[in-house]
């Protein structure tokens, strides 16, 4: 499958991600990691052909398949990580979604049984939205301490999911409340942590504007999933 429209479609993201850093006036980097999700690795060649270098994936097996017939990419698992999973994250450049200690432990075990250092986001739920994965706002200081116990794990950051087709209002408030988690999670022994994951195709611009470092694009980039 190819993608001819990808690359004016990354540069428009590109511009509209710049406009909003601009209107934010937060002044942080962004990067862009293009998701893959149910595309082949000819969507992984696509999106380094348009020079981005970091590729999203949300679940474990999905992306060991296509490391294998993929260009070189720094890696993100942004989905759920089940615990049996956790042998195969030191494959990843960065994990988003640590949101538990026994978690911590599994990843602290694979990544030290590979001789490694992991980078890793703590996911927060600050909706408290039931179908959502993510420790609660209140129980971030506590993970985030736990984690500094870890010598495998760097907390990098904070990663959330916004309530899907919110209203701005809604949103600014789950984004915020991320920003927040992050300077809990700064305090609690993670001085060097500044990424800020959040934002999708649908709310990456209001994410960038309330001080996203990294936003995780898929369908506006490459079409509706199948």
């Amino acid at each position: 499958m190819s993608f001819p429209e990808l690359g004016p479609r990354v540069r428009e993201a590109q511009d509209r991600i710049a406009a909003a850093r601009g209107r934010g006036g937060h002044a942080q980097p962004v990067c862009l990691v293009a998701v893959t999700k149910t595309h082949g690795a000819d969507a992984v060649a696509a999106a380094v052909a348009c020079g981005l270098s970091d590729v999203g994936e949300n679940k474990v097996q999905e992306a060991l398949d296509k490391m294998q017939a993929s260009p070189p990419v720094r890696w993100h698992l942004i989905g759920h990580v089940q615990r049996n999973k956790a042998k195969s994250a030191p494959a990843f450049a960065m994990v988003h979604s640590l949101d538990s200690l026994r978690l911590a432990d599994a990843l602290q075990r694979s990544t030290a049984q590979a001789g490694s250092t992991l980078d890793v986001l703590l996911q927060v739920n600050v909706a408290g939205e039931v179908q959502q994965a993510g420790v609660a706002p209140g129980e971030v200081e506590a993970l985030a301490a736990y984690v500094a116990s870890l010598d495998a794990l760097r907390v990098r950051g904070v990663m959330c999911l916004a309530p899907y087709s919110a209203d701005e209002a809604v949103l600014r408030h789950a984004f915020s409340g991320a920003r927040d988690a992050l300077s809990v999670v700064r305090a609690a022994g993670h001085p060097e942590a500044h990424e800020l994951s959040m934002g999708m195709s649908n709310d990456y611009e209001v994410a960038v504007e309330e001080g996203a470092t990294v936003v995780r694009l898929g369908t506006v980039l490459f079409g509706a999933r199948s």
